[in-house]
């Protein structure tokens, strides 16, 4: 068999569709959630502990000089993409939790 029909016959799979898919709506949806965490969600928790700005919280471990940045660990950022995480978790949870409801129900 040539290596052409072999991944012809993969890439008409059903399962290599859904799969390209998913991965498409996957990381467009990862960019809803972190719009939502970012524009959405970290502005009022930053409103309530004093006008913080989440994604410029950082400890600087060198101060910049005049040929070099920086040096910088951004934990804001860091809190900012466990949130997106959580998001996205508990969003592929429910959908899955609901996938599994719907299959019992069938059988």
């Amino acid at each position: 068999m040539s290596i052409i029909k072999e991944f012809r016959e993969f890439a008409v799979k059903g399962d290599a569709v859904d799969m390209a898919v998913g991965i498409v709506i996957g990381a467009s949806f990862g960019k809803i959630v972190t719009s939502v965490v970012n524009d959405i969600i970290m502005p009022p928790i930053g409103l309530l502990l004093g006008g913080v700005d989440f994604k410029n919280l950082k400890l600087i471990l060198k101060t910049a000089t005049i040929d070099k940045p920086a040096v910088t660990l951004n934990y804001g950022q860091f809190i900012n993409t466990v949130i997106d995480f959580l998001i996205v978790a508990f969003s592929i949870f429910l959908v899955i939790k609901g996938i599994n409801t719907l299959k019992k129900k069938q059988a």
